[in-house]
């Protein structure tokens, strides 16, 4: 005798970078597993292809994921999350005032939004007298695969990353599609930046948009109240 099956709501969200409505289910108790699995085993291909498959199983496969660029990823994840196993989070995190004391935190996952900075740009004028410049796009999970870091030690790593995020380069009116060029000419232009203008390219991709929320902690030893800054991964990581 066949077992009885269930039926899984659908939802439906909007995508932080363009504003285009999607709808998703909740993960099934083998996709939640699959994924935590993967972020345990700390292996970037791992986690970036459990992510992939599971993401285009809850949407419906509607959605090109490769493409999406990162922060949509945090979204979609953490809205998912929400609906599969409640809309709130319990952590523990380190007190910042002894760097020693853990304290419980209970988070409403429902207001936690992408936030934008204000100093954010995706144009930067590398030479304003001769009005050049790059257009930057924001990482996308295929490009995680290289392993996105900018901070890593792997100066090779992430001039390719850096490289591959370029839309396009312009000097006055002339404009150079990045699909135009080789991954090795786009990598020697960035080579071939001076300190403070690769500086600039930095503060896009330190600036840009982040699933973040502040939550205020209060030390159970010493009743000290800080300010703890969720991001990213870590608000659909939690039992």
């Amino acid at each position: 005798m066949a077992l009885p099956t269930i039926e899984t709501p659908r939802y439906e969200l909007t995508l932080p970078s363009s504003d285009v409505q999607v709808q998703f289910r909740p993960f099934l108790v083998k996709e939640e597993k699959l994924l935590l699995v993967a972020m345990e085993s700390k292996d970037n291909n791992e986690i970036v292809n459990a992510t992939k498959g599971i993401l285009t199983t809850c949407t419906f496969d509607k959605l090109d994921i490769d493409t999406l660029p990162m922060f949509d990823i945090e979204y979609l994840l953490l809205q998912i999350r929400s609906k599969s196993v409640g809309e709130v989070a319990n952590f523990k995190v380190i007190c910042p005032d002894d760097k020693m004391t853990a304290a419980d935190v209970e988070l409403d996952l429902s207001t936690v939004e992408v936030q934008v900075d204000d100093d954010h740009n995706n144009k930067v004028v590398i030479d304003e007298e001769r009005k050049l410049g790059l257009v930057l796009n924001y990482p996308s999970l295929g490009i995680t695969k290289a392993g996105f870091d900018m901070n890593k030690e792997n100066v090779d790593t992430m001039f390719s990353v850096v490289a591959s995020c370029i839309d396009h380069i312009y000097e006055g009116d002339k404009t150079y599609p990045a699909k135009d060029s080789t991954k090795k000419e786009l990598v020697e232009f960035l080579e071939g930046l001076s300190q403070q203008a690769f500086l600039k390219i930095r503060k896009f991709f330190d600036t840009m948009p982040q699933l973040r929320h502040e939550v205020e902690v209060t030390n159970p030893k010493t009743g000290v109240k800080s300010k703890v800054t969720f991001k990213g991964c870590l608000l659909y990581t939690s039992p």
